[in-house]
């Protein structure tokens, strides 16, 4: 039988050759291929084609491509199901009676197969089905041979180390961001626990860029290759076929990258509206800007991007005053390296040369690639929607393999900078300021200029009172204080609110929260 042919042969100088696969199909037991490389085929002879024999192995392409894709259309513990039938079955590995010369021969395989299943997809094996399998055949395998049961403890005993590190992977993503709940306070323009800012942190914009990039490749590790896939497959409700993948979304390490990004953009954001000076603002966006354009020199397009997008966000950018102290020169390079006409034209020309510079590099810093993920996964959502026909495709299967197997390869680097644990700290942790309260901040550094902006400002005022007085509620003793007193006291703030936004000269909000307290006689502590 053919064999798959590797990347090299089915990537041409420019990508993908499709002139390859424009012939006449022949037809090898239910494959498809084409001068002698598989284009497609049945399911269930793909499935065959995965299994070694005493006479065939796949080959490496071939095993990610089909494991990676192959969800797509059947759910992972049903392919374990169908390979564990074909190996115990067919080759009678379990067979007192079969060949012992035979099966040593194709012993071997079939746990090479299993070792490469565990090591690329090992989040699969989560799954207790998945498990059930794997013991199974690896009881078959190293029944009666002490040379297989100790490759088999070997291979077990490193799928069991992998799992248990992205358990605690995510226990750690938990408990930060339960720390980023618990330090977040009640929105007030500009807040009293938010003492520190970046500056105080970390002056030196280098250091910044290299805790980020401790962060990015963190993060990007413990990412999947099959939550590509993963995320994007839904069932079609029409479908009453029960082998498409139609569990929930387990992309979870994808969806805390996609998140720490957002987070990023929104602490920029926060670091640069916080500030109630106009030249300490400043300072805080030339500093961003320079951290910005030392993750573009180290290869961190997604930091350098989420940086860009905080900046571009409207309560940073209407700061005309701010933005007209700064030195713009360097981010508007920095904006046009990530500029998203001709489908981000100079940012692909950019990440091919860094990729070029990861393949010859001399150093672990030279060989840092962190693609700008969201489109990246755009990239791989276009790939997923060519496959979603239900009809196994070796054009899009390949193509889909070579993006998301070029992704492994990235995520494999090992960070060369040395950590800052109080930075990452910060920069993981820091309270961040939400849509609304970045407009608040921004109408009190710089007061609104047109009508819509007024009318923001002081729905946002009345909004930053309720939820102050809801909190307060929330705390009170309701045996001791009727609701409907509290109610009346909440639309007092509010006419107050919108009166002092009129310039009416009366108590402030805090003010009328601070009378409600000494007439029921409340503590301070049980009011925010």
């Amino acid at each position: 039988m053919p064999q798959t042919p590797p990347f090299p042969v089915v990537y041409g100088s420019n990508g993908y050759n499709k002139n390859l696969y424009t012939a006449k199909e022949e037809d090898y037991e239910g494959l498809y291929y084409h001068d002698n490389n598989l284009v497609s085929g049945s399911l269930e002879a793909l499935i065959e084609h995965l299994v070694p024999t005493v006479a065939y192995y796949p080959d490496r392409t071939y095993i990610f491509t089909f494991l990676l894709s192959s969800r797509l259309f059947i759910h992972p513990y049903e392919l374990m199901t169908k390979v564990c039938h074909l190996c115990v079955d067919q080759q009678r590995l379990c067979d007192p009676q079969a060949d012992r010369a035979r099966v040593r021969k194709i012993a071997p395989k079939i746990l090479q197969l299993l070792t490469e299943w565990t090591e690329t997809f090992p989040y699969d094996f989560r799954d207790e089905r998945m498990m059930k399998s794997l013991k199974e055949l690896t009881h078959c395998l190293s029944t009666g041979d002490d040379l297989y049961r100790k490759a088999v403890q070997h291979m077990t005993q490193t799928l069991i180390r992998k799992l248990t590190t992205l358990s605690q992977y995510e226990e750690a993503l938990a408990k930060i961001n339960s720390s980023v709940t618990d330090r977040l306070t009640v929105l007030k323009t500009k807040p009293q626990s938010i003492q520190r800012d970046i500056l105080t942190i970390c002056s030196d914009p280098f250091t910044l860029a290299q805790q980020l990039t401790h962060i990015e490749l963190e993060r990007l590790s413990y990412i999947g290759p099959e939550e590509f896939v993963q995320a994007f497959v839904q069932k079609d409700p029409l479908d009453n076929d029960k082998r498409c993948f139609s569990d929930h979304k387990k992309a979870s390490n994808l969806e805390a990258y996609v998140e720490w990004f957002n987070r990023l953009s929104y602490l920029v954001a926060t670091e640069i509206c916080m500030p109630v000076k106009k030249k300490h603002r400043a300072r805080v966006i030339e500093f961003f800007i320079d951290v910005a354009r030392e993750c573009f020199n180290i290869g961190n397009f997604n930091s350098l991007m989420a940086i860009i997008t905080g900046m571009n966000m409207s309560p940073v950018s209407r700061l005309k005053k701010t933005w007209a102290k700064v030195k713009t020169a360097k981010f508007d390079i920095l904006e046009h390296q990530m500029d998203p006409s001709s489908n981000f034209y100079n940012y692909r020309t950019a990440l091919r040369g860094a990729t070029q510079r990861s393949i010859t590099a001399h150093s672990s810093r030279e060989k840092i690639v962190i693609p700008f993920f969201s489109l990246l996964i755009k990239d791989i959502y276009f790939l997923n929607e060519g496959c979603t026909n239900r009809l196994p495709n070796g054009h899009k299967f390949w193509e889909l393999a070579k993006q998301v197997m070029e992704f492994m390869t990235w995520k494999k680097v090992e960070c060369p900078f040395d950590r800052d644990r109080k930075m990452l700290q910060y920069l993981l942790t820091a309270p961040v300021f939400s849509e609304d309260a970045l407009y608040l901040a921004s109408y009190e550094s710089e007061g609104p200029e047109n009508n819509m902006e007024k009318d923001r400002w002081k729905s946002l005022r009345i909004d930053s009172v309720f939820v102050s007085v809801t909190v307060g509620i929330m705390k009170v003793r309701f045996q001791s204080m009727p609701c409907e007193l509290l109610l009346m006291e909440y639309y007092r703030a509010c006419v107050c609110c919108v009166a002092s936004s009129a310039g009416e000269n009366i108590k402030t909000p805090e003010m009328e929260m601070e009378q409600i307290k000494k007439k029921y006689k409340y503590p301070s502590k049980e009011f925010m």
